[in-house]
């Protein structure tokens, strides 16, 4: 995102202006791809009688002007990763179908990110690469049939659907993680076969499975190489706020009718150039090294970027005690406990699709047991399932899941739901989220691993008005910033909110049921959650 800088300057005569004023224009503010012009802020006269007091306005702080400024305790901001799942597999989310015009497309979307805004939700988690196919301009792989109903064919008109929702989300507000398969190739839903298709472009390196699916073998170093290229390429390319992997490594077993993985080639080669392994460690370690590798490129690109696995719920039957049900270990060769244990990630969401009460998958010793497997204090944000999870009161399970994530996680606290179709298939899951665990606004849990560094305090304008004050905000480097909280202190008792990275001012009236405006005060947020210092000003 672009962010041109802001600077407010009031003009220097504008004291004797306001000696024959009652009222005060708003600043307006021009941007341009160059350096922008200082914004004008003029006074109007209206009234020809009896000239009257100047209105109060204040300038950014200086060594000589301290009293205008002055420090307090302001009240702690929530914090708690709120996000959803938005598929484009199967048209199961978005879009709803492969036929949509553009103009549906974009309508789609937005009401998607309006509805998780509205409910007080601050992340998407976007499925933009379902099937070694693209819902974003690549050079790499074919445009998605699930976008256009044909394989490798682009939107008409064209548009790039994934710079869309990065716009339109952080509009909102929201972070845009996006979502990658990066070992299925071709999915049964997905149409022919074509020649633009992957599978014959990579045909050395893709099988194909009993159920109908391709896959790519995870072992072969083409593999691996491309879709590494495909990562840092959106990386490089996009402004996103973090790379996603769902619970899809090797394929579940269901996938080729119960028989093993095809890939004996890559295991015969590697038996060839002395491989010691047996072919389940074989296999694990392809994938724990293709893991490290993701993990430490994306942040080689942009470091502020994170990366992020949503593994299978259970790592094997037996961890814990009591707990039975698939192993991803010795199934899918993930071994997510790994990848945890070494902080390969910067949060890691297992899928703990299980009711509370569940006897043979306790949703509460689960999250348990992987907290105690987080020795590198990496986010854990279970993912829930909202769609179905098997009770007679969805929502209720639901809020009850994420008040029990919150006593055992404490303070670095989220969950995603499954999918975003579940947050409103139920007609009460929305309000009972949002008159509940969601009633207030959060900002993101910190991310000190990768950045613990404080913004500089950004400046705050007061201009004065009978019924109202015009706060204004700027800050030198406003490329760091994603949001902004403002402080409204009535009668003594501070209110914060949340602020969009784009809004820069806020009339704010000086009296609210009843209540006079003491104080005003603002600081900012950067994309890994770290805070400036604030500016607060008296209101007289």
């Amino acid at each position: 995102m672009k962010i041109n800088k802001l600077r407010l300057v009031f003009l220097s005569g504008i004291m004797a202006a306001y000696m024959t004023s009652c009222s005060v224009q708003h600043n307006t503010v021009k941007s341009t791809k160059s350096t922008p012009a200082p914004a004008k802020g003029q006074v109007k006269s209206n009234n020809t009688s009896k000239p009257k007091e100047p209105a109060l306005i204040t300038k950014p702080v200086t060594t000589n002007q301290v009293e205008e400024t002055f420090r307090t305790n302001l009240p702690e901001i929530k914090r708690e990763f709120r996000g959803a799942w938005i598929a484009s597999v199967a048209n199961i989310n978005w879009p709803s179908r492969n036929d949509l015009t553009v103009d549906q497309q974009k309508a789609e979307a937005i009401n998607m990110l309006d509805m998780l805004k509205e409910n007080n939700f601050n992340a998407v988690i976007f499925q933009v690469r379902p099937s070694a196919d693209a819902l974003y301009t690549s050079n790499i792989e074919p445009w998605s049939y699930f976008l256009t109903g044909e394989t490798g064919r682009a939107p008409y008109p064209n548009y790039d659907p994934l710079q869309f929702w990065i716009d339109e989300s952080h509009k909102r507000g929201l972070e845009l993680h996006v979502w990658l398969n990066p070992y299925r190739a071709h999915h049964t839903n997905g149409g022919t076969v074509s020649s633009l298709s992957m599978v014959n472009k990579l045909s050395d390196i893709v099988v194909r499975l009993k159920n109908g699916m391709y896959w790519f073998d995870p072992a072969n170093p083409k593999t691996q190489g491309h879709v590494s290229n495909i990562v840092k390429d959106i990386v490089k390319r996009y402004d996103i706020d973090a790379v996603h992997f769902d619970d899809y490594f090797y394929p579940y077993a269901t996938y080729n009718k119960g028989r093993d993985f095809p890939d004996d080639i890559s295991w015969n080669e590697y038996l060839r150039n002395g491989g010691n392994l047996s072919r389940a460690d074989w296999r694990r370690d392809n994938v724990n090294k293709f893991v490290e590798r993701i993990y430490k490129e994306i942040h080689a690109e942009k470091n502020y970027v994170k990366f992020g696995i949503s593994p299978f719920g259970i790592w094997k039957p037996g961890y814990p005690e009591g707990i039975v049900g698939s192993s991803q270990y010795d199934e899918l060769y993930a071994d997510a406990k790994l990848w945890l244990n070494k902080g390969w990630v910067d949060y890691f969401s297992p899928q703990l699709y299980w009711p509370i009460d569940s006897k043979g998958q306790s949703f509460g010793a689960l999250l348990n047991w992987w907290k105690s497997e987080n020795i590198m204090n990496r986010h854990l944000w279970p993912g829930l399932n909202t769609v179905d999870i098997k009770v007679a009161d969805r929502p209720a399970e639901i809020k009850n899941q994420i008040e029990m994530s919150r006593q055992i996680l404490g303070n670095d606290v989220g969950e995603i739901h499954w999918s975003i179709a579940g947050l409103t298939k139920s007609e009460a899951m929305l309000p009972i989220l949002k008159n509940g665990p969601y009633k207030e606004k959060a900002l993101m849990p910190k991310t000190p691993w990768i950045k613990n560094e404080p913004l500089e305090m950004p400046t705050l304008f007061i201009a004065d008005n009978k019924s109202f004050i015009q706060a204004s905000w700027s800050i030198k480097n406003s490329k760091d910033v994603f949001q902004w909280v403002l402080f409204k202190q009535y009668n003594g008792v501070w209110e914060t909110e949340i602020v969009t990275l784009d809004n820069l001012s806020r009339e704010i009236p000086k009296f609210k049921e009843g209540k006079t405006l003491n104080a005003v005060a603002i600081k900012a947020i950067d994309r890994l959650g770290n805070e400036s210092d604030y500016m607060a000003k008296k209101i007289k």
